[in-house]
């Protein structure tokens, strides 16, 4: 079979890539549905994505795409409302710039070493930048017990610029004014979601293509880029002039099979993320919070987000997000484990009372989740994708370009190389 765009994976890039592109074009997609890590599942009274996906769009063009051809009513604009659970209270998001809701001699520390911090031009890696910018007590209580369990690293692996425009960063005068005049400037202040789930965006897109020339339950198995041809699991080769893939970075090189590459895939670092979507028979006594950040190292989640607190359903319907190493094999008894320290967590936290029953539940694993930014793959990347680019071949996408960057940013990505070639 001949294509002139071959595009490895139905998610968010590869379906916003095959919407702007001109020619013929084939999706190869492993799983039975698109959507990626955007999917959404429902159950029962329940709505649930693979994790939690909230659009914060800054262009018009791709906000339009989507509401203009859904209902109203199935649109849900929400200023978030966002917390930290420390030390059994709940303080309001981002920790650095409200640390004057801390008990007072906490407050103290965090603005005394927040005013004495030694700030440097350039730091070594994430850990110095966030003791260098915040000073030692903002970060010993909450961003570096945090993001550890968030990466699951040791955060001096981690670049310095590892999260980009989406850490949020606050100077003392900002820090200082805000404890009299509370303002959020993070990124996602407020957010879009549609009633039906993240699936519901990835299925607009998916409406204005041919489904004849999307092949679902279908993976790329070897390519040979020289000859430029692919080979399905099932057997089919593929001959393309341009390959676009979407697939993570470490599985694309596996997938081309190149030594020339082998150096990069082996430094390539990631966490894996459990997550458990739980839906209960009531509501919690949280009835405002869209998601909370847990740094205690006692509990064994970094995150947790309400779908009821966004649908405004009557019954409490959760997401929960558990960090790994890339390295670990998360087992049916490591989930069950967790699952049941989990809601002993959830109790402690008087989030889920004893009244309570878990209807529903489902467990994912996100393999990868968040890619770790470091200096030196980093320049490997860029290297390769130089490569590639002589040869025709884009990989893009959060994975495939091996980057921290939000949906609508893969989305221009894909546009912008639709258009370039």
């Amino acid at each position: 079979m001949n294509t002139k765009y071959l595009i490895i994976g139905a998610g968010v890039s590869g379906l916003t890539f095959a919407n702007y592109v001109k020619g013929d074009y084939l999706i190869v997609e492993k799983e039975n549905e698109i959507g990626g890590y955007c999917r959404t599942i429902y159950k029962k009274d329940f709505v649930w994505d693979y994790a939690g996906h909230f659009f914060h769009f800054n262009t018009e063009e791709f906000k339009n795409k989507f509401i203009n051809e859904m209902d109203p009513k199935d649109i849900i604009i929400k200023n978030k409302c966002t917390k930290i659970y420390y030390k059994g209270k709940l303080i309001d998001y981002p920790f650095q710039t409200n640390i004057h809701e801390l008990e007072k001699e906490e407050f103290i520390d965090c603005l005394y070493d927040l005013f004495n911090k030694e700030e440097k031009d350039s730091y070594d890696n994430f850990l110095d930048m966030l003791y260098g910018k915040f000073g030692k007590s903002i970060c010993e209580k909450f961003l570096k017990p945090y993001n550890e369990k968030l990466y699951a690293i040791d955060l001096k692996e981690l670049d310095q610029d590892a999260m980009g425009r989406f850490f949020p960063y606050a100077d003392l005068k900002a820090i200082i004014n805000n404890m009299k005049n509370k303002k959020d400037d993070s990124y996602n202040n407020h957010f879009l979601y549609p009633r039906g789930g993240a699936g519901s965006f990835m299925n607009i897109l998916y409406q204005h293509l041919d489904s004849d020339r999307v092949l679902l339950n279908t993976a790329v198995v070897s390519i040979d880029l020289d000859a430029k041809i692919a080979i399905l699991n099932n057997g089919q080769t593929i001959h393309f002039e341009y390959l676009i893939n979407t697939m993570p970075l470490n599985r694309f090189l596996e997938v081309i099979d190149d030594s020339k590459y082998q150096k990069l895939h082996d430094l390539l670092s990631y966490n894996k993320v459990l997550v458990f979507n739980l839906g209960f028979n009531k509501k919690s006594k949280l009835t405002q919070e869209n998601w909370i950040y847990v740094p205690d190292p006692n509990i064994n989640f970094y995150r947790i987000g309400f779908y009821d607190n966004i649908l405004d359903t009557n019954k409490l319907s959760m997401y929960i997000e558990i960090g790994y190493p890339k390295d670990v094999k998360i087992t049916s008894s490591m989930i069950e484990e967790q699952l049941k320290l989990t809601l002993e967590n959830l109790k402690q936290m008087d989030i889920v009372t004893d009244d309570m029953k878990l209807e529903e539940y489902v467990a994912l694993i996100m393999d990868p989740a968040y890619v770790h930014i470091s200096t030196k793959t980093d320049k490997m990347v860029k290297e390769f994708m130089n490569d590639m680019d002589s040869k025709n071949v884009y990989s893009i996408g959060r994975y495939g370009a091996w980057t921290y960057c939000s949906m609508e940013d893969s989305m221009l990505k894909a546009k912008e190389l639709a258009e370039r070639i």
